[in-house]
């Protein structure tokens, strides 16, 4: 005979937690509203939310968990993704290895997709608990951190230094896999500190192992989350240190023991493709990924060095190039003149500007703009880094003879509207895209230099001759990244108007002061008071004047006076925009644009 079990109404007025009137007082608001009963008690402050749950667990005859007294094991937590955790808003706490079950806590017990999920992401038979929504929210923070996808309590923090303001949160839960990791190469007893050829067997087999593959998913998740652009990973003499390019500055996120080296570098690799017998010489691949929903692709170089093979992954979000150039930073006359360029029927147009600035971005931007089926859109890339449906990409291959000019010269037959040349590297490249923009094509490329008017002598340098330079060039877009003060954070200060005089800013008298702003630093941007980069732009127009000194070869601060004549702003001088408006710093705008000599 089955033992009838109290209401949970019931169950608190017999634990002295309310009292029978409040009780009734509660009904008699559940019967007007026809909310929940549990809802109700703790919304008219009768009852804990910690102690209707536990009443509504002895309703449904299953265990409470309090979340606030009890942590969640590392092993449990190390089976189900951050992501999965948060999206059901459960919790695992608890895992049987003996019956492959594990204990999960749950706010709500009835929701048949949340344990469908789970089963599927722990391949355990899953066990519900109880326990309370706002506990499981907490729990969830302190179980994964920072971290990512399946890791629970660091095992090594940061170095000092490793960024500005507060350490970063170390990724949780490391030190249970480290140990399965660690007891895995124990049985294979072939791989050490560092790996040789010998052990290549024992370290792929390694490197298939779940413990591995869970930290290679974690670190990749995890830079993904933070909104990282790169991922360093990084053999040292006694560790391996991990850090994420974020924002455009590296932070350290932990320092790994030397024992995971080996099957790390190896899982990377077999996800990159790459060759994994070969130590001595660079590789390079790519890891196509997806991640809440979203499409990414990792490109990967991995370099040998004194102390192993270093991993560097290019994290490329497929969907950043798809926003539109008004999402880039653009001032509105700036890029009204850059539309009016890039509309033109035929020419061609740099980009500008050093690794890392974003040149290829606005270059994808502009061809999503371009992108319709009346016109023909070819691209000569090494890498394609972004695929872009309706248009023609080619990527650079040296050992079949596939290089930037024999992929040009085949163009020219494939009736094209609108080119883009990866880089412009050498004279030949140079000299087939200009042929390019002479017979009827638009093209698009980019330079390394440091300003709009430097392109110009550089093309000159290469052995472009300057009358062609002059008839095709209409125009040059330099730019730079430059970091966004943090929104959540964000504060005004007082500042000393002659303090921005750097940036061509004229004071109207000595003691002028102007608000600019700046970020406190708070968890939302990791304590470095900025979240986001947008660009800093500097755009040059080819007009008959500068067409003339070109021609003439005249010295470069001569181009530059006249492009300034002819409406060009400098870096400095937009960065100066930003500043004043409230998007960035003047430190931030120095650190990105002022180089020795200027």
């Amino acid at each position: 005979m089955a033992i009838a079990r109290k209401s949970m109404g019931d169950y608190l007025v017999q634990k002295g937690l309310i009292t029978p009137e409040q009780l009734e007082q509660a009904r008699d608001a559940q019967r007007q509203s026809r909310s929940d009963l549990g809802k109700i008690l703790v919304e008219l402050g009768i009852a804990s939310e910690r102690d209707v749950t536990e009443a509504r667990a002895h309703e449904l005859n299953i265990p409470f968990v309090d979340l606030n007294k009890f942590a969640p094991e590392p092993s449990a937590v190390n089976v189900v993704p951050e992501h999965v955790a948060r999206r059901h808003n459960v919790i695992p706490v608890k895992k049987d290895p003996a019956t492959n079950t594990l204990i999960v806590a749950m706010a709500d017990v009835n929701n048949p997709y949340a344990a469908d999920d789970l089963r599927l992401v722990s391949r355990c038979t899953i066990r519900a608990a109880l326990a309370s929504a706002t506990a499981i929210e907490d729990a969830i923070a302190r179980a994964y951190g920072t971290g990512a996808n399946a890791i629970a309590q660091a095992a090594t923090s940061p170095a000092e230094g490793a960024s500005k303001g507060k350490t970063p949160a170390p990724v949780a839960g490391m030190g249970d896999l480290y140990a399965e990791i660690r007891e895995n190469i124990a049985k294979s007893g072939s791989v050490g500190e560092t790996a040789t050829e010998d052990d290549e067997d024992a370290v792929v087999a390694m490197a298939e192992e779940a413990p591995v593959i869970r930290v290679a998913n974690a670190l990749i998740q995890q830079a993904i989350k933070e909104d990282a652009s790169d991922i360093h990973i990084e053999p040292q003499r006694r560790g391996v240190r991990i850090r994420y390019r974020v924002d455009g500055v590296l932070h350290e996120t932990m320092t790994m023991p030397k024992y995971i080296q080996p099957p790390l570098i190896s899982r990377f690799k077999i996800m990159a493709e790459m060759n994994i017998a070969e130590r001595r010489i660079p590789q390079d691949g790519r890891i196509p990924i997806t991640y809440e929903k979203k499409d990414y692709d990792l490109r990967v170089s991995c370099l040998p060095n004194a102390h192993g093979e270093k991993i560097v992954c290019r994290i490329l979000d497929k969907s950043s190039v798809l926003l539109g150039l008004g999402k880039l930073g653009f001032g509105a006359e700036t890029q009204a003149q850059l539309e009016e360029l890039v509309g033109q029927p035929q020419g061609m147009v740099l980009s500008t500007g050093p690794t890392g600035s974003g040149k290829t971005t606005t270059q994808y931007s502009v061809l999503h703009k371009l992108n319709s089926v009346e016109v023909n859109i070819l691209t000569i890339e090494d890498p394609i880094e972004y695929q872009l449906p309706g248009i023609t990409q080619v990527q650079v291959n040296k050992k079949a003879g596939l290089t930037f000019g024999s992929a040009l010269r085949s163009f020219l037959r494939q009736d094209p509207d609108i080119i883009m040349v990866g880089e412009m590297r050498d004279l030949e490249t140079a000299e087939i895209a200009i042929e390019s923009a002479l017979t009827g094509h638009l093209v698009l490329s980019t330079l390394h230099t440091n300003d709009a008017p430097s392109a110009v002598i550089r093309m000159v340098d290469m052995g472009v001759e300057p009358y062609l330079i002059s008839a095709t060039v209409i125009g040059v877009l330099a730019q730079r990244l430059s970091r966004k003060i943090c929104q959540h954070c964000k504060e005004p200060y007082e500042e000393n108007a002659g303090y921005l005089r750097r940036f061509g800013f004229k004071p109207e008298s000595p003691d002028q002061k102007v608000t600019l702003w700046r970020g406190r630093g708070c968890e939302a941007c990791r304590h470095t008071g900025f979240r986001g980069r947008l660009g800093i732009y500097s755009l040059l127009r080819m007009n008959d004047e500068i067409a003339e000194l070109v021609v003439r070869r005249a010295p470069l601060a001569d181009i530059r006076d006249a492009a300034k004549a002819n409406g060009m702003l400098e870096l400095r001088e937009d960065g100066l925009v930003k500043v004043l408006e409230g998007v960035t710093t003047p430190e931030e705008v120095m650190r990105v644009v002022f180089t020795a000599g200027h």
